[in-house]
C-alpha cells in the first residue's frame, strides 16, 4: 500500500496516515465504476496492514466529490438489467461497509461540493471537518431515486437526527458548513487554507494514541448499533479486557507512575 499502488484515486502514506483524494478536479471529483471498486478494495485491505493507522480523505481542487459521474455511471445505469443494477448497488454499499470495518479511524476534510456518493463517503467517516464553502447534498431523489442509498437511511439519522435526515433525503437540498456543524454532521469548521493541516493534525493525534485500542473502539462503535444495552455492556467488557492484556496499557501505567507521557506502540 503505497502512493503508487492506486490507479483511480490519489494515495500517499506517511507516518501511519493515508491521505487519499479523488483525482478528477476538473469535474469536481466524481466517482466512476472503477474508483468505487478500487476504493472498496483498498479499504478492505486496511485491516491487514500495519502501515496505516488513520485515513484522511481530502478535497482536490477545492471540491470533495460530486458523487457518481453523470456520463460514466448514471447514463450506463439506465441501460442495465436488474441483475446488473443490483450488482452495482451492492458494490457501492460494500464501499461503505469496507470503510466501517477497516479498523482505522477515517477523517473526511470536506470543502466545496460533497454530493451524492461523495456525501455518503463523508457520512461513513468517523470524523468530519468542513471548510467554509462545504456543501453537502444527498441528491438521490433529484435523479429519481430513493434516499436509501449506501446506508443513508440507517446512518444519517444517527448523526443528525431522524427529522433532519428526512429533510435532507426527501428534499435533496444542500447542507452548508455552518448548518452542518450545528446539526452535528461536521465536528468542526476550519478555514479553507487550514483544512488539510487540521485534518492531518487530528490524524497525527490519533496515530500517536493506542492504535490497537482505537481499532477496538471503531469496531464497537459499528457493532453496537445492532446490540441491546446488556449485549453492548458485555461486548465492551470483553473488548476492554483484551486491551488490558496489551503492552500499551502497561506502558500508560508505567508512564503515569514515572510522570512521563506514554509512547504507544499499538500492541
Amino acid at each position: 500500500m503505497t502512493s503508487a499502488s492506486t490507479t483511480h484515486f490519489k494515495c500517499e502514506i506517511e507516518g501511519g496516515i493515508a491521505r487519499i483524494s479523488l483525482d478528477r478536479p476538473e469535474r469536481k471529483n466524481p466517482l466512476t465504476f472503477e474508483s468505487y471498486a478500487e476504493l472498496r478494495d483498498w479499504f478492505r485491505a486496511l485491516p491487514y496492514t500495519d502501515e496505516v493507522h488513520a485515513v484522511v480523505i481530502l478535497p482536490n481542487g477545492g471540491n470533495f466529490s460530486s458523487g457518481g459521474d453523470v456520463h460514466d455511471i448514471i447514463g450506463p445505469l439506465t441501460r442495465m438489467s436488474m441483475k446488473e443494477l443490483l450488482a452495482f448497488t451492492r458494490m457501492t454499499g460494500d464501499l461503505v461497509k469496507a470503510m466501517i470495518n477497516c479498523g482505522k479511524p477515517v477523517i473526511s476534510a470536506v470543502d466545496g461540493i460533497c454530493a451524492g456518493a461523495g456525501a455518503i463517503i463523508a457520512m461513513a467517516s468517523d470524523l468530519r471537518l468542513a471548510g467554509p464553502d462545504a456543501k453537502v447534498a444527498f441528491l438521490f431523489n433529484r435523479v429519481g431515486l430513493a434516499g436509501c442509498d449506501m446506508g443513508a437511511c440507517a446512518m444519517l439519522p444517527r448523526i443528525v437526527g431522524q427529522g433532519r435526515a428526512a429533510e435532507l433525503l426527501y428534499l435533496g437540498r444542500s447542507l452548508g458548513a455552518e448548518e452542518g456543524e450545528r446539526w452535528g454532521f461536521f465536528n468542526r469548521l476550519v478555514e479553507a487554507e487550514a483544512l488539510e493541516a487540521e485534518a492531518m493534525a487530528m490524524a497525527e493525534r490519533i496515530v500517536a494514541g493506542p492504535t490497537f485500542a482505537n481499532m477496538m473502539t471503531k469496531t464497537m462503535l459499528a457493532q453496537e448499533w445492532s446490540m441491546g444495552l446488556e449485549q453492548a455492556i458485555e461486548a465492551e467488557a470483553q473488548a476492554q479486557a483484551i486491551c488490558m492484556q496489551g503492552h500499551d496499557f502497561r506502558r500508560a501505567y508505567e508512564a503515569f507512575v514515572s510522570k512521563e507521557k506514554p509512547v504507544f506502540q499499538g500492541d
